[in-house]
């Protein structure tokens, strides 16, 4: 019975994406875990990767092809021992979707990941109203269900997980390699997180007009859109609050230096933005009521402090997240950070490190700039910016000196952190700069 390979949910909020590349073609073999194709999403380029052995009998969706809906038949593999060439194709369709733009499909500011699962699902069952066919699931234990990739299961067999305790992030819940690479042996299934209500649309923008300037159209990538409308519904749904300080560097400078110089035998150099994600760290730890989240009707409150940094690469931005960074060695965050943020450029990062976090830093010193707001990354809740340190007039022990000072402000949610919670943990974080040593106990 033929198979339908169907488009899968790469991301929980994933709705739609662009078929990049198909990386094989009507009468090629696949075996489970071959790569099929490459998918781009918001922000990254994932492979596609089968889970039943087959032939390619028809490619439904052409490679280029933009806004496929999940859940929409890409392909149709025909079953070992089937004729191919006999096979219809799967979801009652004849031809190929032709891309709708003529644009290459590029992988510019996209970030490629691991390999994840083909989103094939249960086989020969009556057809539904759209007419897709679909393959089985393996039957779980105790009358339930578990569905589950060939790879995620051998994976699964192999580190000891109970896949009953593992929430799949595949197409219809399927659990798939990336859900159980991350678990714990025994693990179950953490309790879903209460979400906020949905956002209201936001209005339509206002038609465009060249007003006959000489200019050329540019279509927005798929991580530019992202980016816009996140930040759209950041500042339509978001009440964000500013709190800015003044520090003085020169303690963490000095610091820095001493530090880099015993570092250097193990071939680590600390930047400054390296103590700054650990002073962030840590004055979230100190502050717990400023490392939460809006939920609704309810609030989420992190025990650990993962701080997202923002990283510019061609085309957009992304936000590698240094995890448990109030916990860890400056040393440690340095080597992660530049690994981070090469593989981000290169377009190399997995989703699970650029995804999450319960707080933001974005550094724009290195451009000059002295001070700036910037806009939370929902559904955190708040973001630290960064100028730049600069020789400036200021008071030291009572007497106007010239000292390295920079301005940090905080953008925090209102609707989850007070004022004085923010002042808090930017008088927390003004005063760990300052004081450093405390950065390295």
């Amino acid at each position: 019975m033929p198979i339908a390979i169907k488009m899968p949910a790469l991301s929980p909020t994933m709705e739609e994406g662009t078929l990049s590349k198909w990386l094989v073609k009507v009468g090629d073999s696949v075996s489970a875990g071959d790569i099929m194709a490459e998918i781009e999403t918001d922000k990254a380029t994932m492979e596609f990767e089968a889970v039943d052995e087959g032939v390619i009998a028809h490619i439904q969706v052409a490679e280029g092809t933009e806004g496929v809906k999940v859940g929409t038949v890409i392909a149709t593999l025909a079953e070992e021992g089937e004729d191919a060439g006999s096979v219809a194709p799967a979801g009652g369709s004849s031809e190929t979707a032709k891309p709708e733009s003529a644009e290459p499909v590029g992988s510019e500011a996209e970030a490629k990941a691991q390999p994840l699962s083909s989103s094939s699902e249960e086989k020969s069952s009556p057809s539904t109203s759209s007419g897709q066919s679909e393959t089985k699931v393996a039957p779980a234990t105790g009358g339930d269900r578990i569905i589950a990739s060939p790879l995620a299961k051998r994976i699964a067999e192999q580190k000891g997980i109970d896949l009953a305790g593992v929430k799949g992030s595949g197409p219809n819940g399927r659990i798939v390699k990336a859900d159980v690479q991350g678990a714990q042996p025994g693990a179950a299934a953490a309790p879903a997180a209460a979400s906020a209500p949905a956002p209201t649309p936001a209005p339509a923008p206002a038609q465009a007009q060249d007003f006959g300037i000489p200019h050329e159209v540019e279509k927005l990538s798929n991580m530019r859109k992202t980016i816009a409308r996140r930040l759209t519904e950041s500042k339509q749904q978001v009440p964000h609050i500013y709190l800015t300080v003044d520090i003085r560097l020169d303690a963490l400078l000095k610091l820095r230096g001493e530090l880099n110089a015993a570092l250097e035998p193990q071939g680590v150099k600390l930047s400054v933005n390296d103590l700054l994600i650990k002073a962030l760290g840590k004055s979230l730890e100190v502050v717990p009521a400023c490392n939460v989240q809006f939920a609704g009707d309810s609030m989420l409150k992190f025990s650990r402090a993962d701080i997202a940094v923002a990283v510019s690469i061609p085309g957009g931005l992304i936000t590698p997240i240094v995890t448990d960074a109030g916990s860890k060695a400056v040393s440690k965050i340095s080597t992660e950070m530049k690994d981070l943020a090469t593989r981000a450029k290169d377009g190399k990062l997995m989703p699970e490190e650029y995804q999450g976090g319960t707080a933001s830093l974005s550094n724009m010193g290195m451009f000059g700039i002295k001070q700036f707001e910037a806009v939370i990354n929902p559904p955190q809740g708040m973001i630290m910016a960064i100028g730049a340190g600069e020789a400036r007039p200021y008071v030291v022990d009572g007497a106007l000196q010239i000292a390295s000072v920079m301005s940090a402000t905080g953008s925090f949610d209102h609707r989850a952190i007070d004022g004085a919670d923010g002042a808090q943990l930017m008088k927390v974080f003004k005063e760990m700069i300052e004081a450093p040593l405390g950065l390295v106990a």
